[in-house]
């Protein structure tokens, strides 16, 4: 990108977006700090907690950014989304809790406010650019007049997952420029540069220490019973927004093999165990697809499909699944699919899109049983 251009820079008091502003900055263009106020003033710090991205430590967060911005000769600007992120993340995590789903506020808090409302409300106000940047660890590939998200260089850092349901014109204005480095020389780099966040812990959760019960109200989060296949009841759970799919540890019953959470029932307020080869499925169907790198009349089609960020991608065949669904069916058996969880479809490091996980294909139903 040899012509100079103005770029808005999503600051989030990090080293990885303090860099991608310097490194612009560098290479000449006319950059502008950005950075989302989202915290509604809701919860208290608790001394000792690991840092997120929604909390009282926001004010922190907004305070380094804007001294890096000093520090880079550029203009910084806090635009207000309290509202937006209440109604298009805080809400829509407290209803996939409480459907007995384990959503993921990340990949919505990406495509509805880091890449919507705040580039919307910055140009509202004023605030002028051709372009949008993060510190993302990602990559967008040009082809002609096609852009294509792709996976970071360091593929231990790679942040496409949380980004597949970016939209082909949002990825068109969009710069990702850490997507080529590692990690290491981020932070090398940045101390060579003297930025005050060349150290800083990365943010570690959706809210500071994980603790996320808060956002509920009293009387939603209800005991009720855990039983096995047979409906058999093993003891009592207290509340299911504390569990999700594949979970063994905290359930508080004893029986003579491990058993796993399979399935969260919010009709009956209850969780359903089993052993580990209950957790195991041929397949999943996804809802709510966005595809970028594959158009639907082209499926079946051959993919790797992740489905979760940790989830190591796994040989599948993807199939249309009518009404902006897509079923997947893998080469192997996969371990706790999880509604409520993204799918997540490659060729290569390339991302061809993904979808919200509706329901898990069991071992022995490609209907569709969980």
């Amino acid at each position: 990108m040899n012509q100079r251009k103005r770029i808005a820079v999503g600051m989030s008091g990090g080293v990885d977006s303090s860099l991608a502003a310097a490194l612009l900055r560098e290479e000449g263009h006319d950059v502008v700090g950005i950075s989302m106020e989202i915290f509604d003033g809701s919860r208290s710090a608790t001394p000792g907690q690991k840092h997120g991205c929604y909390g009282a430590d926001e004010k922190e967060d907004i305070e380094l950014a804007g001294a890096v911005c000093n520090r880079l000769g550029i203009p910084f600007h806090v635009i207000d989304l309290k509202e937006e992120y209440k109604e298009h993340v805080i809400d829509y995590f407290r209803r996939e809790y409480l459907a007995g789903r384990t959503p993921n506020p990340c990949i919505t808090c990406n495509r509805e406010i880091k890449f919507g409302f705040l580039l919307e409300k910055a140009r509202k106000a004023g605030i002028d650019f051709d372009l949008f940047a993060t510190g993302h660890y990602a990559r967008i590939v040009r082809a002609g007049a096609r852009s294509f998200l792709a996976r970071a260089l360091d593929k231990s850092k790679d942040q496409s997952y949380f980004l597949y349901s970016l939209a082909r014109e949002q990825l068109e204005e969009t710069l990702f420029p850490l997507g080529g480095m590692t990690k290491p020389d981020v932070r090398k780099i940045a101390r060579e540069k003297g930025l005050d966040t060349a150290d800083r812990a990365e943010s570690q959760d959706f809210m500071g220490g994980g603790d996320y019960e808060g956002l509920f109200e009293e009387g939603e989060i209800r005991e009720g019973d855990i039983v096995d296949e047979a409906g058999q009841c093993l003891g009592q759970h207290n509340g299911i927004i504390r569990y999700t799919i594949g979970q063994r540890r905290g359930l508080g019953i004893s029986a003579a093999k491990p058993l796993y959470v399979m399935d969260i029932d919010p009709e009956q307020n209850r969780l359903v165990v089993g052993e580990k080869i209950s957790l195991l499925s041929a397949g999943l169907v996804a809802s709510k697809v966005s595809l970028t790198g594959i158009k639907m009349y082209e499926l079946p089609f051959r993919a790797k499909v992740k489905i979760r960020l940790n989830h190591e991608a796994a040989g599948s065949t993807l199939y249309p699944g009518g009404e902006n669904r897509v079923k997947v069916m893998f080469d192997k058996l996969q371990n706790a699919v999880t509604p409520g969880q993204s799918a997540v479809f490659y060729l290569g490091d390339m991302v061809l899109g993904g979808g919200i996980i509706e329901k898990a294909i069991g071992s022995g139903d490609e209907s569709g049983s969980r």
